[in-house]
């Protein structure tokens, strides 16, 4: 055996051709800009005069143009451009795959968890007949094979002690509602905090509807106000002068589950601050100076009710401000939740992490 020789790596940088180079810039830059197509290319000229991205061989306007010939962009009335559905759906997938690299895609997108009984997912494990077990269950094979050892050819017949049961797992369907706080504050202080939001949201929908198509997610986001938005709508969201109404926000998604089926029921909240705004009739409560007792006790209120209803909220703050985290310890203890202090790289593994456990937590 000659055995293995070590060389130095060189990239090849001919693996990549010159539209797979910048259509990854591009893509990040959509996010980014909230959708805005020309943003993005007038980001994308800029920096290929800073850094020379292109060259005689294949320029920005190549780029646009296999870009419009592969669909990922259109010319709308006026001659504007706009994203098509394709990129979209890309955006989304290369979300999932950026923050979700271990994620193996499940056949029957179900949630395994760790009790077995009355399921459909088979398992290795066999064992006896009880009384209330159901027919689809016995095993008809090794039933067949424990007669003829017990009772042999010339007096076969099949008792109830030759039933032989397959063990099968429970499968868990979950709703989920995702609040993303949109407030003035998640672009302070000269860090985009928004951006990173948007592409956990994204991932988490494409992991949802490609490995557990049975779950549900619904989209939420609270300013001022809240109100649900589609997956598609996700690219585009942006930031507004807003103020921070979590009790909306948390109110509405009680609205959503509680419309939903299932018995597994959750809010995931996305947010970096505490909130500073209710809606009070026809008018909005607002005071950002410190934690407001009335703003806070409204804020509680519902997070106790959301323990009622045995609906459990998982925080994600992205914010390490001490009075803010003794909001969030209060308000988890009321919920009998979670709270995750997370930096803005860490968002995604937090969530899918949270998300898979929870889908083993509680069987009914």
């Amino acid at each position: 055996m000659i055995g293995h020789r070590f060389t130095q790596y060189i990239p090849d940088d001919s693996s990549s051709s010159g539209f797979d180079k910048l259509f990854n810039l591009f893509m990040q830059l959509i996010l980014i800009t909230s959708g805005d197509v020309s943003e993005a290319l007038n980001w994308m000229n800029q920096l290929d005069r800073k850094y020379n991205l292109t060259d005689d061989s294949y320029g920005m306007g190549d780029f646009i143009d296999d870009l419009k010939k592969k669909n990922y962009i259109e010319e709308q009335s006026g001659n504007a451009l706009h994203l098509t559905a394709k990129s979209e759906q890309t955006i989304r997938r290369r979300s999932l795959e950026e923050i979700f690299t271990k994620l193996r895609k499940s056949v029957r997108g179900n949630h395994t968890t760790p009790f077995s009984g009355h399921g459909d997912e088979s398992t290795s494990e066999r064992r006896e007949f009880y009384f209330g077990d159901s027919i689809d269950q016995i095993d008809m094979t090794s039933s067949i094979k424990n007669a003829q050892i017990n009772h042999g050819l010339d007096d076969f017949k099949l008792t109830e002690k030759d039933l032989e049961i397959e063990e099968r797992d429970y499968k868990a369907l979950n709703s989920t509602v995702l609040m993303i706080d949109i407030s003035h504050s998640m672009v302070l202080y000269g860090e985009d905090r928004i951006t990173p939001a948007k592409k956990v949201a994204m991932a988490l929908s494409e992991l949802i509807t490609t490995k557990y198509p049975k779950d549900t997610l619904d989209i939420i986001v609270f300013g001022n106000d809240a109100w649900q938005i589609q997956i598609k709508d996700l690219p585009y969201l942006q930031v507004g002068p807003y103020y921070t109404n979590t009790v909306a926000g948390i109110e509405l998604a009680n609205d959503i589950l509680r419309r939903r089926k299932t018995n597994n029921k959750q809010i995931f909240m996305i947010t970096d601050g505490k909130p500073t705004c209710l809606k009070v009739g026809a008018r909005y409560y607002k005071n950002s100076f410190g934690l407001d007792r009335k703003i806070l006790n409204k804020t509680l209120d519902q997070a106790a009710r959301c323990r009622k209803l045995g609906i459990t909220i998982t925080t994600f703050m992205i914010a390490r401000d001490p009075y803010l985290q003794e909001f969030v310890r209060e308000f988890t203890k009321t919920n009998n939740g979670r709270a995750y202090y997370s930096n803005l790289n860490g968002l995604g593994d937090f969530i899918f992490e949270d998300y898979i456990r929870n889908r083993r937590k509680r069987v009914y």
